[in-house]
């Protein structure tokens, strides 16, 4: 005959209490709200990198439509996301377009538009208010830089160039650079 045992302490099934899972929610809230004015500052720092690639993008995108259409494309700041707005500020969005008269505005609907960057100020050399690329993928005119950055964080700052031949490239921006571009209001 077997033998049958009786049910003990040990028979009792485990796991995990109320009391237990509501320590575990606390300690979990307060790390979450240490960490998150650090979160907050990674996430302001990657906005200004994350517009530094994006115009990039957009300025190899206007050449290579240049080049394949064969008509001048221009990259402008644009308020509306419909007409160049004429200014060296970048903030407020830019688009893409074919500029075959050589008017300054997109001779239709534009090819690609962004609007507004939030929190990020981009300015552009106070000479010009736009690139056109040639169809040969050359940009006219001198030399552009682009500034980006957030307001009082130097620290932060990048640049894009434009060059006359066309090339586009980034870089961290130097002091004077990055000085002038978080002081700007």
């Amino acid at each position: 005959m077997a033998m049958r045992q009786a049910c003990g302490p040990r028979d009792r099934q485990r796991g995990v209490t109320l009391i237990e899972q509501i320590m575990v929610v606390a300690i979990l809230g307060v790390m979450a709200a240490i960490a998150m004015p650090s979160l907050a500052s990674l996430l302001q720092r990657n906005q200004v990198q994350v517009a530094h690639a994006e115009f990039i993008g957009a300025l190899q995108h206007a050449r290579g439509t240049a080049v394949t259409s064969g008509k001048p494309t221009l990259f402008c700041p644009s308020r509306d996301g419909k007409r160049c707005s004429g200014e060296t500020r970048w903030e407020s969005g830019w688009l893409i377009g074919h500029d075959p008269a050589r008017q300054g505005q997109p001779e239709a609907t534009p090819l690609r538009a962004r609007a507004a960057y939030a929190g990020i100020t981009i300015l552009g050399d106070s000479g010009r208010r736009l690139t056109r690329f040639r169809s040969d993928g050359s940009a006219s005119g001198m030399t552009n830089t682009l500034r980006f950055c957030r307001r009082g964080h130097p620290e932060e700052a990048w640049v894009v160039v434009i060059s006359n031949v066309g090339r586009v490239r980034g870089a961290k921006a130097n002091a004077e650079q990055a000085a002038s571009c978080a002081a700007a209001q």
